[in-house]
């Protein structure tokens, strides 16, 4: 029994690597699933106490039974047997086109990288670039949904920010679950917008079954009580407009809708504004269909405008790029909002113009949009301080009077002139000639940007 075996070296080290990973399988991974997984109902017990809108029991089911759901949902295996025939294709084909869809589609949310890290990189990344300030947000209202409804909050888009801006505001409020482009299908922002509760669409799909799963998968969420976030606009306004609504993601919500047996659905509008787009020349070049930019071009614009924000910040001379406001209206109930304008069975557009209406009344007035609204307005004029200020504080005037909502700094007019001023010039949109100010010809297209995002709140002429 005490004799000795000699093995070779190599066989030694195969027998220590299998049983090194027998410890791994058997042992170390259970002891993490099972630690993380306490941390985890730890933090979704301790944040449902302080959310207005609690997390779903929807939202924290395993991802692999919410894709089986999903697969052989009643709407799509009779689209997968229509198909079938009309195709003269085998069903297990167009099951596993199926499944690859719901795969792509259905999120993985992760709550201690929602609530613990992403939350806190949000909150980095927008306070390092913008004054970032909640200008009305009617929490009482949403207080009072419980959870009997089913909450989308439904937005302006304009910039790729918007996504981190209202994920840091909506954070002490509710779990907010997005639907985001193909451009965000790479490695590792694809995994992390998954754990986020984000979910991937091909905007341009034509694939019926694509859009059919993608359709009971947005259905599902709403059934489960899942609050969402939408764009109405599909897209980022590329001149800077409100633009008009699409029947997207918004006509899945309601297609097939029962006010007399479904869980009511409610609509929160939220207004974004921005004192500086960070993508605003590259959505004027679509705007104005000008040729693309190369990669190589686009390389050294980003390495160069890190590099500038660097040195800024190391000299001191670095300002960050304004306001950044939001602000949440008055909720909307499909079931009360379908009782006095009727059925949308038919047609989903009265609603969809309806909030984008509601978004249009509740984006938040900030000083550029003031400033470059008066130069808009008077394009070939100079204005000295005293003048402008005048012109804008009458602006202001008429848009209050009308119920609209401005974000003032410090509440002091003469201090949100001077920031619009102040971020307009740095810039070289406007030109001061010894107190003089007058529009660059060449930042023309840039100034009327800005000044679109409230043109919808002024009177057409």
């Amino acid at each position: 029994m005490s004799s000795t075996i000699a093995v070779p070296l190599w066989l030694l080290i195969v027998l220590l690597l299998f049983a090194a990973l027998w410890v791994v399988q058997h042992f170390l991974l259970p002891s993490a699933k099972w630690y993380f997984r306490r941390r985890a109902n730890f933090l979704i017990d301790e944040v449902n106490q302080k959310l207005t809108l609690q997390i779903p029991s929807f939202k924290l089911t395993r991802r692999e039974v919410l894709i089986d759901r999903l697969v052989y949902h009643k709407s799509v295996i009779e689209l997968v047997d229509e198909l079938a025939k009309e195709r003269q294709l085998p069903r297990e084909a167009l099951m596993r086109d199926v499944q690859s869809y719901a795969r792509e589609i259905v999120p993985a949310f992760n709550a201690l990288l929602y609530f613990k890290a992403a939350y806190w990189l949000a909150r980095r990344l927008v306070h390092a670039i913008y004054r970032v300030r909640l200008g009305f947000a009617d929490d009482s209202a949403l207080a009072q949904l419980g959870s009997e409804s089913s909450v989308v909050f439904v937005m302006n888009h304009r910039s790729n920010m918007d996504y981190i801006l209202a994920t840091y505001l909506a954070a002490e409020r509710t779990a907010l679950s997005y639907a985001v482009g193909e451009w965000a299908r790479i490695w590792p922002l694809q995994q992390l917008i998954r754990a986020m509760g984000g979910y991937f669409v091909r905007r341009d799909s034509g694939d019926p079954l694509y859009r059919r799963v993608l359709e009971c998968y947005v259905q599902m969420a709403a059934e489960g009580g899942v609050p969402q976030a939408i764009f109405p606009e599909g897209k980022l306004s590329r001149d800077g407009k409100l633009g008009q609504s699409k029947l997207g993601l918004l006509g899945y919500l309601v297609k097939s809708y029962n006010p007399n047996s479904d869980r009511d659905i409610v609509f929160i509008p939220v207004g974004i504004n921005y004192d500086r787009v960070l993508e605003d020349r590259s959505l004027l070049r679509y705007a104005q269909k000008l040729p693309k930019r190369s990669a190589g071009y686009k390389a050294r614009k980003t390495l160069s405008f890190f590099t500038k924000n660097i040195v800024q910040a190391i000299l001191g001379r670095r300002y960050r790029y304004g306001y950044a406001c939001v602000n949440f209206g008055e909720p909307v109930s499909l079931n009360h909002w379908i009782q006095q304008n009727g059925s949308i069975e038919k047609d989903v557009s009265p609603l969809a113009n309806d909030l984008m209406r509601r978004i249009g009344a509740i984006t938040p007035i900030l000083p550029v949009a003031l400033v470059t609204s008066v130069f808009a307005q008077h394009p070939n004029r100079t204005f000295s301080e005293l003048e402008l200020k005048g012109y804008v504080f009458a602006l202001l005037e008429q848009l209050e009077a009308k119920g609209y909502r401005a974000y003032i700094p410090r509440t002091d007019r003469d201090y949100a002139v001077d920031v619009g001023v102040r971020m307009l010039t740095l810039r070289h949109i406007l030109l001061d000639n010894n107190g003089e100010l007058s529009v660059n010809e060449k930042e023309a297209p840039l100034l009327h940007y800005y000044a679109n995002s409230i043109a919808h709140l002024l009177p057409q002429e």
